[in-house]
Formats: C-alpha cells, sequence, structure tokens
C-alpha cells in the first residue's frame, strides 16, 4: 500500500485550510460568544473570554476579520467605537460548532439549530480536556 494516499485532500487541504482560519485557543470561543451574543464591542468580548490578553483578543479578531468570519466595524465618534460581529461565512460554522460540541461531550447530536435557540453548547464530560 506504500504510495497510496488515504487523505482525499489535494495539494491545498481544505481541512488544514478551515483548521487555521479557527484554530488555537480563543478563535472558537470567539466565534460562540458573537454568534450567541450579536454584534459586540472589543472591552465586551474581552469579559466574555476570561484569560484572553488584548495582545490574543486583537492578533485573533485581526486573523478572523482577513479570513473572512467577522467584520469590524468602526464609528467616527469620540471616543471611537468598535464593533464586531460574525459574517454569514461566519454563521456557516454554527451547524458543524453545535455537532461538534455534542460529539465531545459525547452526547447524542439533537440536530441543527439557529445561535438563537442553543444559549449554551454542551457541558464537557469529566474525561475532557483543554
Amino acid at each position: 500500500m506504500s504510495g497510496t494516499q488515504l487523505c482525499p485532500c489535494k495539494e491545498v487541504c481544505p481541512i488544514s485550510e478551515a483548521l487555521r482560519m479557527i484554530g488555537g485557543r480563543w478563535k472558537l470561543r470567539l466565534l460562540c460568544a458573537l454568534m450567541l451574543d450579536g454584534t459586540l464591542r472589543y472591552r465586551e468580548l474581552q469579559e466574555r473570554i476570561r484569560g484572553i490578553t488584548p495582545a490574543m483578543l486583537s492578533s485573533s479578531l485581526k486573523e478572523m476579520e482577513r479570513s473572512g468570519l467577522v467584520t469590524r466595524t468602526r464609528y467616527q465618534e469620540v471616543p471611537p467605537r468598535v464593533e464586531y460581529s460574525v459574517t454569514e461565512k461566519g454563521r456557516e460554522l454554527w451547524p458543524i460548532l453545535h455537532r461538534l460540541a455534542h460529539w465531545a461531550a459525547d452526547e447524542p447530536y439533537d440536530g441543527d439549530c439557529e445561535p438563537g435557540e442553543a444559549r449554551q453548547m454542551p457541558e464537557r464530560t469529566a474525561g475532557g480536556g483543554d
């Protein structure tokens, strides 16, 4: 079987690209916060995602904006106001994340739902790690 590729991906693996866009410790948490709570300001995101440093929050948001998952809206006000929201491309992840959360919690999948229909993802089981 040598030389046989088991991965169906071509030269650029779409799964690797997806993981680049949502990977890391903070991006999924940021996406979930924005999907569940809607448009949020920088400070609100920092309060919801405990433990994230300002530099990591800023870096993650910039990467997610470049990937087309979130939009950044800057208002010309004094003091300046910046808000973040999930794009349509980001919203397309909700059913995938919802199902993944059930899988990680070792729970039966209850079908797709919109972010407003589920205020939280399933809790992890005792054996789960971060």
